[in-house]
């Protein structure tokens, strides 16, 4: 009895739909299992001279530049610490409220990823005055109404001219340049600033770029919390 003939194209779909869902199960478990590409860490780094234990290898312990401790006012008249919890992200943004239009986008796009992360308790976000001098507590309440009605982990800061300055130019390194003319224009950096709970600046987004900026950011932030999460884990 002669045994049935198949079509060749038959038997290479048949060998595919047999060999795809074992690669795809050995990508995932094998290759992929813990592997991602964590958030650079900007700054300056030194090795601290000491050493800790990785796979039974000596690695030497890197010191990376992080954020001061630092206290200003919201816009409650509040005191707000940074940072307020050892285990927050944070992110951080300059702007001011005599600022054309250019800050009030910055912030709405900052509303936007503030408000998917609302209720995730790793998450906060702050937005310093580089105007000190104007935008006292009282003009900060009413310019974030907007922001701050669905966002209530959201402070507008303010304090200290000389502090806010020195912040921006030594801890987060952006520009900050009071303008010297009288036309209250201030220079200063539209960057979306993402630190971590350990002080370290993770990334940077320049918002004037467009919503593919602030996208990254909000995809970061998803990195961020998984790198947070698994170091809680390991503790």
């Amino acid at each position: 009895m002669s045994l049935p003939s198949f079509p060749v194209k038959k038997i290479l779909i048949l060998l595919i739909l047999l060999a795809v869902p074992g690669t795809v199960y050995y990508l995932l478990k094998e290759k992929g299992q813990n592997r991602y590409r964590p958030l650079n860490i900007y700054g300056e780094k030194k090795l601290s001279g000491t050493f800790s234990i990785k796979r039974r290898k000596q690695i030497p312990d890197t010191l990376y530049h992080v954020i001061r401790d630092f206290k200003l006012l919201n816009q409650n008249s509040d005191t707000v610490k940074f940072p307020a919890d050892s285990n927050q992200i944070t992110v951080v943004n300059f702007f001011y409220t005599r600022c054309s239009l250019l800050c009030r986008d910055i912030n709405k796009d900052l509303a936007r990823v503030a408000k998917m992360y609302n209720k995730n308790r790793l998450m906060r976000f702050i937005s310093i005055s580089v105007d000190p001098d104007y935008d006292s507590p009282a003009v900060l309440a009413e310019y974030s109404k907007p922001f701050t009605s669905e966002n209530k982990k959201w402070d507008f800061l303010t304090g200290d001219k000389e502090l806010i300055y020195s912040l921006a130019k030594t801890d987060f390194m952006v520009d900050a340049i009071a303008d010297s003319t009288g036309n209250n224009n201030i220079v200063h950096s539209p960057m979306l600033i993402l630190i971590d709970p350990q002080k370290r600046i993770r990334g940077y987004y320049d918002s004037s770029l467009g919503q593919e900026q602030v996208t990254l950011l909000s995809d970061e932030i998803k990195l961020l919390i998984t790198e947070e999460l698994r170091s809680i884990k390991i503790r």
